[in-house]
């Protein structure tokens, strides 16, 4: 059983990577019902909490039905987070988690993120008040390290375990790298291997099949799996890689009727959430995802990006079902089956 404090999260939890602009509380709802074991808000920005910015604030609402959900804070100011850890916890997450490894400029060339991994002595300072700060788990989400150069990951994972963190997770790329190229868990691995270590080691990055995630067990040994990018617009990747796991079988691939569905209670929560207008431009980012691999879906997405009308959306999607099923597209044959 993996527990972070007293939180526990079964054999081998697959948990929600924080995203900004993509992890917010209608698209964990759908993450949720995909298996997701634990889960994160987008990152909270600090100097933004602390002075009461909507936006930040607004990162915060958190609901029953999520848990066990983690609050993910990024900042430069130690002090600043250390306040900030004690206002995510009037919220009454069940963990906080602190952001090292955000590699965006934007948050890394401010001090933030990322850019914590050039200056070790006060990564360490910044999670010993945020530990200090409140009674709940603290967690830590970070990289390889800077730059090739400096890989010291199993460095700053024995140094955050000595002040009181209690999980970590590794992205397997540095700052250097954003995105780019094979994220690399050889170090992830190490990690887990060093008898010194006795926390929850999470890996994160590339993490796209079930077929990869029961590899990336075996090979490195990780406590559990971190998914992001994959899990947008397919929430169903959480309980296929729990089924072939368990049984070495693939789940059949969601019906277009099941991708509507989920489409549709995405779309519902994110009105509900930020209000008709706000909830249905920003619903426009995911329908690409949804319906990817659909045969000549284009004219479908620039229908429902064009319009604000929730009712012309939902009679969209309605025609989508009917027209995937009666052209027998790809997902068509597993609808029709059942």
């Amino acid at each position: 059983m993996v527990k972070i404090g007293n939180i526990e999260l079964g054999e081998f939890p697959l948990l929600l990577a924080p995203m900004e602009d993509v992890s917010d509380p209608p698209f964990r709802a759908v993450c949720k019902e995909g298996g997701a074991d634990l889960m994160y808000t987008e990152f909270v920005s600090s100097e933004g909490l602390i002075r009461d910015a909507a936006k930040s604030v607004q990162k915060l609402d958190i609901f029953e039905y999520e848990r066990p959900i983690g609050i993910q804070l990024f900042g430069s100011d130690i002090e600043t987070m250390g306040e900030c850890a004690r206002i995510a916890t009037k919220v009454n997450p069940d963990l906080i988690d602190i952001n090292y490894g955000c590699p965006v400029k934007q948050v890394a060339c401010r001090g933030a993120g990322a850019a914590l991994l050039q200056d070790i002595p006060k990564m360490v300072k910044m999670t010993e008040a945020v530990v200090k700060a409140t009674h709940l788990p603290v967690t830590v989400k970070t990289r390889l390290g800077w730059d090739e150069s400096t890989k010291n990951i199993q460095e700053v994972a024995e140094r955050l375990q000595d002040i009181g963190i209690k999980a970590l997770t590794v992205h397997g790329r540095t700052r250097v790298q954003m995105y780019k190229g094979d994220a690399d868990w050889t170090l992830i691995g190490r990690i887990k291997e060093n008898s010194r270590i006795n926390i929850p080691i999470f890996g994160n990055g590339d993490i796209d099949s079930p077929e990869k995630a029961l590899d990336y067990r075996n090979r490195f040994g990780v406590d559990g799996i971190m998914i992001g990018r994959a899990s947008i617009g397919y929430p169903w990747i959480f309980n296929e890689i729990k089924h072939f796991m368990r049984t070495g079988e693939h789940l059949a691939p969601p019906t277009t009727a099941e991708r509507v569905r989920a489409c549709r209670k995405h779309l519902d929560f994110s009105i509900r959430w930020k209000g008709d207008r706000t909830g249905v431009v920003e619903m426009r980012r995911h329908y690409a995802s949804y319906f990817k691999g659909l045969d000549n879906f284009k004219p479908f997405r620039m229908r429902l990006v064009e319009t604000m009308s929730y009712q012309e959306i939902n009679d969209i999607l309605e025609e989508i079902i009917s027209h995937y099923v009666s052209t027998h597209s790809s997902f068509s044959l597993e609808e029709s089956f059942g």
